[in-house]
């Protein structure tokens, strides 16, 4: 198929599977007036990738990712990376939910005022609920 059926085919477009080929994510053979053929296992192929990417791996993990999921087997130091990247997803999730609390107070800060002082940081801030959190 043309790389245009095979972005209707994955849902996506022909730029991103272009993207993919450039980073070594998909091989696409060329016809003699060089456009891109694809086999009809890259419609699969395309939607695993856009897996990965929803997984959080960055695109030199999946390349180094995918000839592991051919040959069906992962050997340690991929495992290894692998487990690295999910730590660091779950630092990041971490920080994120800290973030999310410290807004927490802000909005309390702002949607209830304290009229006598103003906290010098959030640590001494009063825990209130939100707002949008009390329905």
């Amino acid at each position: 198929m043309r790389i245009g059926e095979l972005a209707d085919e994955a849902g996506v477009s022909t730029r991103a599977l272009r993207y993919y080929e450039e980073q070594g994510l998909l091989h696409p053979e060329r016809t003699s007036s060089g456009q891109r053929v694809y086999p009809e296992s890259a419609v699969r192929r395309v939607e695993l990738i856009r897996q990965l990417y929803t997984a959080g791996l960055g695109s030199r993990l999946i390349a180094a990712f995918l000839p592991a999921v051919d040959a069906r087997q992962v050997g340690p130091e991929l495992l290894q990376r692998l487990l690295d990247e999910r730590a660091r997803i779950q630092q990041k999730a971490a920080e994120l939910q800290e973030a999310g609390r410290r807004l927490d107070l802000v909005i309390g800060l702002a949607t209830h005022p304290d009229a006598t002082s103003c906290p010098a940081s959030l640590d001494e801030a009063p825990t209130r609920e939100p707002a949008s959190a009390r329905g």
